[in-house]
């Protein structure tokens, strides 16, 4: 790499930092906007690549947790990646991962997640796509008939300073069921799920939060009548979480019932979700997509086993090959603890990232032949440790 130096980014170079990311991600930030927009790195453990005094490659690493089966694991988030087309092909990224990594293991984070805006590059870095989503679109032009009877309890709307007090609480029982979402403090919500506007497409409102009190929330925008084609509105959906399906039914019905709309966007899902089954009328509910969310790393893979719930207790050995934490490989059972044992089934720790919230078959891999099963069945009973009732779902973009 030359004379590149990986070091720490100073708070004094943000602005340098969001100048990169215009780059690398062609957009501009307009000017009384820039402040707004370096909250994220401005909370991050930053980790720069200079060529003497200027910023050629960048990330950030936020310091979250992230549920897992039956944990809140502190996480290292990792986010504002990206080198200067001058230095690409350099090792500039590589270098800066393996600080990230060092870092990782420095403060006792056993698990780095990141969206990909290129999925080919991080799977070299011991990424694997832990959980999908898919984008439903819902015809509400007419009623939105459901096959159970929705909760008839009251709706009220909430303001953005209720936000933390109010839906943090639901929130939280939410990610306790689903593995995959963030823990979430007073900024997160502010800021990264209810900013004000909508910097990506301004036709849209402010958000608006509906709460069916003790048992859930959607949050969503709105979208007015089109002048030029009279299109009528549209909901776009940003969130919902409900304790019951009787409580999903009674905001899926409010959001259905919006005068002036026609249609109901909802662009990040879980695979699983219950609308397309409860509507009555399956082609009012079409799902529109279906794509890759969070990338995993297990940064220590015996931690990560031994703090993760299994749905059966288990006694496969599994042995993982990681040639960039070299502290990774070895045999482990699923307490986490080393063996010398014959192995059952061999992973490349990137697998073992795509399988670890349940959210990918063992077998689905082993058919493909990027895992190696080595006792028959092994990757049946793996399959069956990792079991979680609600598919992994990650609604927290970072």
């Amino acid at each position: 790499m030359g004379d590149l130096e990986i070091r720490e980014i100073p708070e004094s170079d943000l602005g340098r930092m969001l100048d990169l990311a215009e780059m690398v991600f062609h957009f501009r930030t307009e000017d009384d906007k820039r402040d707004r927009n370096l909250w994220v790195p401005r909370r991050s453990e930053r980790i720069g690549a200079y060529e003497g005094e200027t910023l050629v490659g960048q990330l950030a690493a936020l310091p979250m947790k992230l549920a897992v089966p039956g944990a809140l694991p502190d996480c290292s988030a990792i986010t504002f990646v990206g080198v200067l087309p001058t230095h690409r092909r350099r090792g500039v990224l590589t270098a800066m991962m393996e600080r990230m990594h060092a870092d990782a293991v420095a403060a006792g984070r056993p698990l780095a997640a990141l969206w990909a805006s290129q999925a080919g590059i991080y799977g070299r870095y011991g990424f694997g796509l832990a959980d999908r989503s898919i984008s439903l679109e819902i015809d509400s032009s007419r009623p939105l008939a459901l096959r159970i009877e929705p909760d008839p309890r009251p709706l009220r709307l909430i303001g953005r300073d209720q936000a933390a007090e109010v839906l943090g609480p639901i929130h939280a029982r939410a990610i306790a069921r689903r593995p995959g979402g963030l823990v979430r403090d007073a900024e997160w919500w502010e800021r990264a799920i209810l900013p004000p506007a909508d910097e990506h497409d301004d036709e849209y409102g402010e958000p608006r939060i509906v709460v069916l009190d003790g048992g859930g929330y959607a949050i969503y925008r709105t979208r007015g009548e089109n002048e030029d084609t009279g299109a009528p509105g549209v909901v776009r959906l940003e969130e919902l979480e409900a304790d019951t399906p009787a409580v999903e039914a009674a905001l899926w019905t409010f959001l259905a019932s919006i005068d002036l709309t026609s249609r109901i966007q909802a662009h990040s899902r879980p695979v699983d979700d219950l609308l397309p089954l409860l509507a009555v009328d399956p082609d009012q509910v079409v799902i529109k997509g279906d794509w890759g969310a969070l990338w995993l790393r297990l940064i220590d893979v015996p931690a990560s086993l031994r703090m993760r719930s299994w749905a059966v207790e288990e006694s496969l050995v599994i042995e993982v090959q990681d040639a960039r934490l070299p502290i990774n490989e070895g045999r482990w059972r699923l307490t986490g603890k080393a063996t010398q044992d014959e192995p059952d089934l061999t992973f490349g720790v990137a697998e073992l990232g795509s399988v670890y919230l349940g959210g990918t078959q063992v077998r689905r891999l082993v058919r493909a032949g990027l895992v190696t099963e080595h006792t028959p069945g092994a990757a049946g009973r793996f399959d069956a440790a990792l079991d979680v009732p609600l598919a992994p779902h990650t609604n927290d973009d970072f």
